[in-house]
Protein backbone atom coordinates (compact mmCIF):
# COMPACT_ATOMS: atom_id res chain seq x y z
CA UNK A 1 0.00 0.00 0.00
CA UNK A 2 1.24 3.92 -0.91
CA UNK A 3 0.85 5.71 2.11
CA UNK A 4 1.59 9.06 0.36
CA UNK A 5 4.48 10.26 2.56
CA UNK A 6 6.89 10.63 -0.09
CA UNK A 7 8.04 14.25 -0.32
CA UNK A 8 5.88 15.07 2.98
CA UNK A 9 7.45 16.78 6.04
CA UNK A 10 7.23 15.23 9.56
CA UNK A 11 8.48 16.50 12.58
CA UNK A 12 8.76 13.49 15.20
CA UNK A 13 9.18 15.03 18.23
CA UNK A 14 11.22 12.60 20.80
CA UNK A 15 12.24 11.08 17.15
CA UNK A 16 15.91 9.68 19.22
CA UNK A 17 13.66 7.69 22.13
CA UNK A 18 13.13 4.00 22.08
CA UNK A 19 9.70 4.32 20.49
CA UNK A 20 10.03 7.45 18.43
CA UNK A 21 13.21 6.23 17.06
CA UNK A 22 11.14 3.61 15.28
CA UNK A 23 8.49 5.70 14.69
CA UNK A 24 10.87 7.92 12.68
CA UNK A 25 12.20 5.02 10.47
CA UNK A 26 8.75 4.02 9.57
CA UNK A 27 7.88 7.27 8.29
CA UNK A 28 11.43 7.50 6.54
CA UNK A 29 10.92 4.33 5.04
CA UNK A 30 7.96 5.64 3.44
CA UNK A 31 9.50 8.20 1.67
CA UNK A 32 8.60 11.40 3.94
CA UNK A 33 11.51 13.55 5.10
CA UNK A 34 11.80 13.01 8.64
CA UNK A 35 12.57 15.68 10.93
CA UNK A 36 13.52 14.16 14.31
CA UNK A 37 13.06 17.13 17.23
CA UNK A 38 15.03 15.95 20.40
CA UNK A 39 16.64 18.17 23.60
CA UNK A 40 19.86 17.10 22.09
CA UNK A 41 19.28 17.78 18.94
CA UNK A 42 21.35 14.35 17.97
CA UNK A 43 20.52 13.76 14.62
CA UNK A 44 17.76 16.73 13.61
CA UNK A 45 16.92 20.05 15.36
CA UNK A 46 16.74 20.93 19.40
CA UNK A 47 13.15 21.02 20.52
CA UNK A 48 12.54 20.70 24.15
CA UNK A 49 8.88 20.19 24.76
CA UNK A 50 8.62 21.54 28.05
CA UNK A 51 9.57 25.24 27.19
CA UNK A 52 7.06 26.94 24.32
CA UNK A 53 10.13 28.89 22.99
CA UNK A 54 12.00 26.10 22.39
CA UNK A 55 8.97 24.59 20.49
CA UNK A 56 7.97 27.94 18.38
CA UNK A 57 11.55 28.27 17.72
CA UNK A 58 12.05 24.40 16.22
CA UNK A 59 8.50 24.72 14.16
CA UNK A 60 10.26 28.67 12.83
CA UNK A 61 13.58 26.40 11.37
CA UNK A 62 11.72 23.31 10.02
CA UNK A 63 10.20 26.06 7.90
CA UNK A 64 12.93 27.77 6.73
CA UNK A 65 14.75 24.59 5.72
CA UNK A 66 11.70 22.50 4.44
CA UNK A 67 9.49 25.22 3.30
CA UNK A 68 6.35 22.74 4.30
CA UNK A 69 5.38 20.92 7.32
CA UNK A 70 2.98 17.83 7.02
CA UNK A 71 2.84 16.25 10.36
CA UNK A 72 3.77 16.32 13.45
CA UNK A 73 4.29 13.03 15.63
CA UNK A 74 4.55 14.10 19.56
CA UNK A 75 6.38 11.08 21.71
CA UNK A 76 8.64 12.99 23.45
CA UNK A 77 7.67 12.20 27.75
CA UNK A 78 9.69 10.78 30.58
CA UNK A 79 9.57 6.99 30.56
CA UNK A 80 7.13 5.71 32.79
CA UNK A 81 9.81 4.10 34.82
CA UNK A 82 11.04 7.51 35.73
CA UNK A 83 8.01 7.92 37.71
CA UNK A 84 8.83 7.28 41.98
CA UNK A 85 6.16 4.46 42.78
CA UNK A 86 5.87 5.71 46.52
CA UNK A 87 4.62 8.81 45.38
CA UNK A 88 2.20 8.20 42.81
CA UNK A 89 -0.73 10.22 44.24
CA UNK A 90 2.17 13.69 45.19
CA UNK A 91 0.25 16.74 43.39
CA UNK A 92 4.04 17.97 42.70
CA UNK A 93 4.65 14.37 40.86
CA UNK A 94 1.54 14.28 39.34
CA UNK A 95 1.86 17.96 38.12
CA UNK A 96 5.18 17.57 36.61
CA UNK A 97 4.23 14.25 35.04
CA UNK A 98 1.46 16.27 33.60
CA UNK A 99 3.69 19.30 32.45
CA UNK A 100 6.04 16.23 31.09
CA UNK A 101 3.61 15.04 28.85
CA UNK A 102 -0.04 16.12 28.31
CA UNK A 103 1.00 19.76 28.20
CA UNK A 104 4.20 19.17 26.19
CA UNK A 105 1.61 17.90 23.76
CA UNK A 106 -0.37 20.84 23.96
CA UNK A 107 2.80 23.07 23.12
CA UNK A 108 3.67 21.17 20.36
CA UNK A 109 0.47 20.80 19.43
CA UNK A 110 -0.85 24.41 19.44
CA UNK A 111 2.52 25.74 17.78
CA UNK A 112 1.97 23.40 14.49
CA UNK A 113 -1.69 23.86 14.09
CA UNK A 114 -2.14 27.37 12.40
CA UNK A 115 0.83 26.39 10.03
CA UNK A 116 -1.16 22.86 9.27
CA UNK A 117 -4.87 24.98 9.26
CA UNK A 118 -3.62 27.30 7.03
CA UNK A 119 -2.24 24.88 4.56
CA UNK A 120 -5.55 22.93 4.80
CA UNK A 121 -4.20 19.74 5.44
CA UNK A 122 -2.34 17.96 8.53
CA UNK A 123 -1.56 15.23 10.61
CA UNK A 124 -0.70 15.00 14.49
CA UNK A 125 -0.26 12.07 16.40
CA UNK A 126 0.52 11.81 20.02
CA UNK A 127 1.94 8.86 21.79
CA UNK A 128 -0.31 8.07 25.08
CA UNK A 129 -0.36 4.91 26.77
CA UNK A 130 -3.42 2.36 27.79
CA UNK A 131 -2.38 3.44 31.67
CA UNK A 132 -5.32 6.18 30.68
CA UNK A 133 -7.65 3.28 31.70
CA UNK A 134 -6.52 2.18 34.65
CA UNK A 135 -6.77 2.88 38.14
CA UNK A 136 -3.45 2.35 40.56
CA UNK A 137 -1.32 4.73 39.00
CA UNK A 138 -2.23 8.29 39.88
CA UNK A 139 0.69 10.38 38.03
CA UNK A 140 0.45 7.52 34.91
CA UNK A 141 -3.53 7.87 35.05
CA UNK A 142 -3.82 11.60 34.74
CA UNK A 143 -0.79 12.28 32.43
CA UNK A 144 -1.80 9.78 30.04
CA UNK A 145 -6.20 10.68 30.41
CA UNK A 146 -5.17 14.53 30.08
CA UNK A 147 -3.13 14.15 27.10
CA UNK A 148 -5.89 12.02 25.31
CA UNK A 149 -8.74 14.67 25.81
CA UNK A 150 -6.49 17.00 25.05
CA UNK A 151 -6.34 15.55 21.86
CA UNK A 152 -9.44 15.17 20.89
CA UNK A 153 -10.48 18.57 22.07
CA UNK A 154 -8.49 20.29 19.56
CA UNK A 155 -9.24 17.43 17.00
CA UNK A 156 -13.20 18.68 17.66
CA UNK A 157 -11.82 22.27 17.14
CA UNK A 158 -10.17 21.94 13.92
CA UNK A 159 -12.75 19.33 12.56
CA UNK A 160 -13.37 19.86 9.11
CA UNK A 161 -10.04 21.82 8.29
CA UNK A 162 -8.37 19.05 6.87
CA UNK A 163 -5.86 18.24 9.36
CA UNK A 164 -6.62 15.46 12.00
CA UNK A 165 -5.90 14.70 15.28
CA UNK A 166 -5.30 11.43 17.18
CA UNK A 167 -3.37 9.28 19.86
CA UNK A 168 -1.73 6.00 20.01
CA UNK A 169 -2.00 4.27 23.09
CA UNK A 170 0.58 1.39 23.67
CA UNK A 171 0.56 -1.37 26.66
CA UNK A 172 3.35 -2.71 27.62
CA UNK A 173 6.02 -1.87 24.71
CA UNK A 174 8.52 -5.15 24.71
CA UNK A 175 10.93 -6.20 21.78
CA UNK A 176 9.50 -8.83 21.76
CA UNK A 177 5.46 -8.83 23.01
CA UNK A 178 3.98 -11.39 24.36
CA UNK A 179 0.46 -12.96 22.73
CA UNK A 180 -0.76 -13.85 26.69
CA UNK A 181 -3.74 -11.24 27.72
CA UNK A 182 -4.43 -11.18 31.56
CA UNK A 183 -7.73 -10.07 32.56
CA UNK A 184 -8.02 -6.42 33.84
CA UNK A 185 -4.66 -5.95 31.86
CA UNK A 186 -3.83 -4.56 28.60
CA UNK A 187 -1.50 -6.74 26.02
CA UNK A 188 1.71 -5.90 24.86
CA UNK A 189 3.09 -4.53 21.94
CA UNK A 190 5.96 -3.93 19.82
CA UNK A 191 8.02 -0.42 18.67
CA UNK A 192 7.53 -1.55 15.22
CA UNK A 193 3.76 -2.11 15.62
CA UNK A 194 3.16 1.09 17.22
CA UNK A 195 5.24 2.69 14.14
CA UNK A 196 3.19 0.92 11.65
CA UNK A 197 0.10 2.65 13.44
CA UNK A 198 1.78 5.89 13.68
CA UNK A 199 2.44 5.46 10.43
CA UNK A 200 -1.07 5.22 8.47
CA UNK A 201 -2.32 7.58 10.82
CA UNK A 202 0.21 10.54 9.87
CA UNK A 203 -0.17 9.73 6.15
CA UNK A 204 -2.78 11.30 4.08
CA UNK A 205 -4.85 7.99 4.15
CA UNK A 206 -5.62 8.06 7.09
CA UNK A 207 -7.84 11.92 6.44
CA UNK A 208 -11.67 9.44 8.15
CA UNK A 209 -9.92 9.26 11.31
CA UNK A 210 -9.63 11.93 13.73
CA UNK A 211 -10.49 12.83 17.26
CA UNK A 212 -9.55 8.70 18.40
CA UNK A 213 -7.70 7.24 21.08
CA UNK A 214 -6.35 3.91 19.43
CA UNK A 215 -5.01 1.12 21.88
CA UNK A 216 -1.98 -0.89 20.52
CA UNK A 217 -1.99 -4.39 22.30
CA UNK A 218 -4.93 -5.97 23.07
CA UNK A 219 -7.06 -3.06 24.97
CA UNK A 220 -7.82 -3.80 28.28
CA UNK A 221 -9.43 -7.40 28.73
CA UNK A 222 -12.23 -7.58 30.39
CA UNK A 223 -12.89 -4.46 30.62
CA UNK A 224 -16.21 -2.46 28.24
CA UNK A 225 -15.29 1.05 27.22
CA UNK A 226 -18.26 2.94 26.04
Amino acid sequence: MDLQLTNRVILVVGGTGYIGSVIADHIRAEGATVVVGSRSGDGGIRLDASNQASVDAAIDQVLAEHGRLDGVVITAAPAAHTLDSSRLSDPEQVATALDGKSLSFLRVANAALPVLTAAGYGRIVGISGQIAYMTGNITGTIRNAALNIAAKSLADEVAGSGVTINTVNPGNVSDEPSSKVEYGKPGQSSPAQIADLVTFLISPLSAAVSGENLSVGHKMRGINFQ
